[in-house]
């Protein structure tokens, strides 16, 4: 019987391949036992919902994703601007969790329709369900940006409409922001900024270890969640 296989969908923040740089997803398979399970990291750079999709980045996952298997999605840092036909805005999608729409037309003629953030994880969601997989949806993880001592959160936004989706389509949530936050906040500024070498969004493969074991912390949160089973116990990145 093949194994199952972890799929992982996202940003930058969960694939970086830039020297000095890591996402989350390229080290979590450390922390899994990979004679069990597979990790797939299909995570791309610079994507939004609506580019993974666009580009046929989720069509490629979908034609090996089979029962049993996962897939963790984590979007959000891309999806910021007005969705417009300009180089800032080919990304962006509407904000919220509904069902709006705003009709597109590119310079040669291609109409697109843009939707929700919501709406394209629901898409990540029922079709992974529809294979007989099992869908997990995250926050993202928050930048190194802070207020008052504290980090700021997703959960008015992009943290909130995931949770949004979760909830309406029962399905598991970790909320990524959350959970990291509040590590950051315990660490201070001075300890998070090692993390970040370069901006505020991306970070090093310290730091991407750090937001693996936040992921791990999250999974345990389920205690029904079938990936629970694939986990290495007692490693040096657990919290």
């Amino acid at each position: 019987m093949a194994k199952p296989v972890l799929y992982i969908i996202g940003d930058s923040t969960v694939r970086n391949t830039n020297a000095g740089y890591g996402g989350w997803g390229s080290y979590i398979a450390e922390l899994f036992d990979t004679t069990r399970i597979n990790v797939s990291n299909q995570a791309m750079a610079g994507r939004s919902t609506r580019t993974f999709i666009k580009e046929g980045r989720w069509d490629k996952v979908l034609s090996t994703l089979k029962a049993g298997d996962f897939v963790m999605m984590q979007f959000g840092h891309n999806e910021g601007s007005p969705p417009d036909t300009t180089k800032a805005g080919y990304r962006g999608v509407l904000r919220g969790s509904g069902d709006e729409t705003k009709e597109l037309t590119w310079p040669n003629g291609t109409e697109e329709t843009v939707h929700t953030y919501g709406w394209y994880l629901r898409k990540f969601v029922n079709e992974t369900k529809a294979k007989g997989a099992t869908p997990i949806i995250l926050s993202m993880i928050p930048r190194n940006q802070w207020q008052d001592g504290k980090v700021l959160r997703a959960s008015d936004t992009f943290g909130k409409w995931a949770a949004e989706v979760a909830q309406a389509e029962d399905v598991y949530f970790i909320d990524l922001n959350r959970i990291t936050a509040d590590k950051y906040d315990k660490m201070g500024p001075e300890k998070v900024k090692e993390y970040f070498p370069g901006d505020h969004t991306h970070t090093n493969p310290a730091g991407a270890l750090e937001n693996a074991a936040s992921v791990v912390t999250g999974i345990k949160q389920h205690k029904k969640l079938d990936l629970n089973k694939y986990l290495i116990r007692k490693r040096k990145y657990e919290n």
